[in-house]
């Protein structure tokens, strides 16, 4: 073989062993660019999947329940009193990475939260006109505590799970697990407190539950509903409850691991407790019968039967001697007054605030790593919405 020869033999192998490294190079690119579009793709979806079954939290009365379908647009002008734990652990559950890991910024911090709180009610706000008010949580009651040491068990057993579903890289079962591994810490309340403050949004301090207060509210006329998934807000009284206050979402079953779409539900109390011709009171026992997050119920009895044994015998004390001696060892002349007296606070204000755009900036941008052209975004929304609430106390003032 001579030189040329040579030449041509090595110069064709390198050529190919280039083009072999090119390719391969060309799809490890293609999978990497794949798989950041997809992670991308679900994080966007989150922001619609915005409830989650496994958080609806207190007593389940979903079969009995009357309810009516409502599109946001019949919301135009009311006002809301928003159940604002339960609406920041739907965000914590639902907003996060494609193997469940929440959003976060530079430091650490979980920004989860404050990307759905913030995208979600100036958008109810500006495009759809309705005045929210977010109730958060106080000292729960003495007999919350069980069912709290339950929820931190089902938590720590869910974050096992989606612990080894991340190092099998099963992304689909870990996101299925993640959801149901939030934790509501006092950095996460701080600092939605704190960005309602900056939009100018009211909120109260509930002394005790943020249901009970949501329902004083709204018997007092001061908001038009309350805002709630937790079914408890009509045993404290709430004359209206709406659930599933969203935009396009959807209810993420973890179970299932698929999503279903979502619109808000109107209950009506009186409408519900003169469908089946029974007071506030009975309706209480019945959920005392199922179980509720101060009692644990009477195993294998649902709503439809609590319901049935209630409308037969009129209250608990009336029941058969068995089924009697289960329930009346449950405190329920405690769980009773819980309901039918809350601890409530007369002390707040439902007046908005002014928009703080430089500290929201920087709070945001600076301090928890959003894009600033996505906070302007928001800033634009409140801004319109603060005008246009000037021009209208200014044409009732001078009209």
């Amino acid at each position: 073989m001579n030189w040329a020869e040579l030449h041509c033999t090595l110069f064709s192998r390198v050529s190919h062993r280039l083009a072999k490294g090119f390719l391969l190079f060309v799809m490890i690119f293609v999978v990497l660019f794949f798989k950041v579009c997809f992670a991308w793709k679900r994080i966007i979806l989150s922001f619609h999947i915005t409830y989650c079954a496994g958080f609806v939290l207190g007593v389940n009365l979903t079969p009995i329940v009357i309810k009516k379908i409502l599109s946001l647009n019949d919301l135009r002008g009311r006002s809301l009193a928003v159940d604002a734990n339960n609406t920041l652990y739907q965000f914590l559950a639902l907003i996060r990475m494609p193997d469940g890991t929440p959003l976060q910024d530079r430091s650490g911090n979980i920004t989860s939260h404050l990307a759905g709180l913030m995208f979600r009610s100036t958008r109810l706000i500006h495009d759809y006109d309705i005045n929210l008010v977010f109730v958060f949580d106080g000292v729960p009651p003495r007999l919350k505590e069980k069912e709290i040491t339950k929820r931190q068990e089902q938590r720590a057993k869910a974050t096992r799970e989606w612990e080894a579903a991340v190092e099998s890289g099963d992304f689909i079962t870990a996101f299925s697990k993640a959801v149901m591994t939030s934790r509501l810490t006092h950095p996460i309340i701080d600092d939605s407190k704190r960005l309602l403050k900056l939009l100018g949004i009211p909120f109260v301090e509930a002394p005790s539950e943020a249901e009970a207060q949501t329902a004083y509210m709204a018997m007092r006329a001061e908001v038009w509903a309350a805002s709630s998934m937790d079914y408890d807000s009509l045993l404290f009284g709430s004359p209206r409850l709406l659930r599933y206050l969203t935009i396009s979402g959807r209810e993420f079953l973890p179970s299932k691991g698929i999503a279903r779409p979502l619109k808000p539900e109107l209950i009506d109390l009186n409408s519900l407790l003169a469908h089946y011709q029974i007071d506030r009171e009975q309706l209480i026992d019945v959920s005392l019968l199922i179980g509720t997050d101060f009692n644990e119920g009477v195993k294998g009895i649902g709503p439809k039967k609590a319901l049935s044994l209630v409308k037969q015998y009129g209250k608990l004390e009336n029941l058969p001697n068995e089924m009697r001696s289960k329930i009346l060892g449950q405190n329920i002349g405690e769980v009773r007054k819980i309901f039918l007296e809350p601890k409530v606070s007369e002390n707040y204000s439902l007046r908005y605030g002014t928009l703080q755009e430089e500290e929201l900036i920087h709070f945001l941008c600076d301090q928890r790593d959003f894009s600033k052209e996505r906070v302007q975004t928001v800033i634009k929304r409140m801004e319109k919405f603060y005008a246009r609430k000037k021009q209208i106390e200014l044409e009732k003032w001078f009209g």
